[in-house]
């Protein structure tokens, strides 16, 4: 069983699919990544083949929003499974949460999931 396969280990944050251009940084090393969904929790994406990210460190994700707007999550290895990697966000900043925030009010439709789930995170 991999890291993130228990389910008494996973949080429930409600992920909702989302294309945007995405680049993973570590080392001083970039990739574009398939940004296949997120949430307040992390990110799944597909990774490139020649995609050469080590799983046992800290990484990155850039995720462009359009030429004003972005969001950045400091991240960590999750689990793989079906080509997919997933990672669960470590740290973000005020901008990108309340970018991601946005988001996720369009997507979801629930103010009130949304803010239990924020109060999750921060809680």
């Amino acid at each position: 069983m991999s890291q993130g396969d228990n389910p008494s280990e996973r949080r429930n944050f409600t992920r909702f699919a989302f294309d945007a251009d995405s680049v993973m940084h570590q080392e001083g090393k970039r990739w574009p990544v398939n940004l296949v969904d997120i949430s307040l929790h992390g990110v799944l994406v597909k990774l490139e083949e020649n995609c050469a990210i080590n799983l046992d460190a800290p990484a990155l994700i850039h995720i462009t929003l359009d030429s004003d707007h972005h969001i950045e999550m400091h991240l960590e290895f999750a689990h793989q499974h079906d080509g997919l990697t997933g990672f669960s966000c470590q740290q973000i900043d005020l901008d990108s949460i309340t970018q991601l925030k946005r988001l996720a009010e369009l997507n979801l439709g629930d103010h009130q999931a949304l803010e239990r789930e924020l109060g999750t995170l921060t809680g």
